[in-house]
């Protein structure tokens, strides 16, 4: 074979290998699937958590209704941050002899609470409402007449919920509750309240075991369930008197929740 003839095969074996080299890097990007909205991951920070910005702690932002209504945000979150808060609430009311009662213990000690009134007691009472309103407390509802909600047709359930007191909050009576109770109060504009301490007053156990309950799971941020309505309230008045100085003393106070007047 002569020189030049090898030099020939040799330039054409190159060549070939190139082709197919070019063909086969083709058909591999032909095949590699594309990137899409779908399969794209989104983008994380160094420390893994989404890039979007987080709710700042103490002011969530307030969702939608079904009915179009703003629902407000969690009504203890208006405090700020560090102090040392109880907030104190009274269900079933309001009634002429208790509230008024319960009204004056606080003011003694420059407290406020969160009266969770029935709709049917309103109406008995009309200035009662006005009262504990004209002394820096809030209201939310309670319902109209303190029935078993999670028992009741859709229809009657509506009725309880739309048209009871006039509030951002809702109590639903007993802490019965599910998920179509808190459909109806969030279609109602309105936020569901329930508690974290419940010292039983509403079956009359005695002062001191409620006073006892009450200072034994008292901690910053809880809620506790009290009454100014339903019956003989003596037992709370007395028990009011005696905890609010030594919670006062221990560096609490007690703000009304935010519960607005719709």
């Amino acid at each position: 074979m002569s020189r030049k003839f090898a030099a020939f095969v040799a330039t054409m074996v190159a060549l070939a290998a190139i082709g197919g080299w070019m063909m086969a890097s083709a058909v591999a990007q032909m095949d590699r699937p594309h990137a899409s909205a779908a399969t794209t991951k989104p983008s994380v920070s160094p420390s893994g958590a989404p890039t979007s910005a987080p709710t700042p702690s103490g002011t969530p932002s307030s969702t939608v209704s079904t009915t179009g209504k703003p629902v407000p945000p969690n009504p203890t979150t208006s405090v700020a941050a560090g102090k040392k808060v109880l907030f104190f609430t009274f269900d079933d009311g309001p009634d002429p002899t208790w509230t008024p009662q319960v009204l004056s213990t606080l003011a003694k000690y420059g407290a406020h609470a969160t009266f969770f009134e029935l709709g049917q007691m309103q109406d008995e009472h009309p200035g009662l409402r006005d009262q504990v309103l004209a002394a820096g407390n809030t209201i939310g509802s309670h319902s109209i007449s303190h029935p078993q909600l999670t028992k009741l047709g859709a229809a009657q359930r509506h009725h309880q919920i739309f048209d009871g007191p006039r509030s951002t909050c809702f109590r639903p009576p007993y802490g019965a509750t599910n998920a179509k109770v808190r459909a109806d109060i969030k279609a109602a504009g309105m936020v569901q309240v329930l508690w974290d301490v419940d010292p039983r007053d509403w079956a009359r156990p005695g002062t001191s075991a409620i006073v006892h309950n009450i200072l034994t799971h008292a901690k910053s941020g809880r809620i506790i369930l009290m009454h100014d309505g339903g019956g003989n309230r003596a037992q709370t008045v007395a028990a009011l008197n005696q905890v609010l100085p030594i919670l006062k003393a221990q560096g609490y106070t007690f703000p009304a929740m935010n519960c607005q007047q719709r």
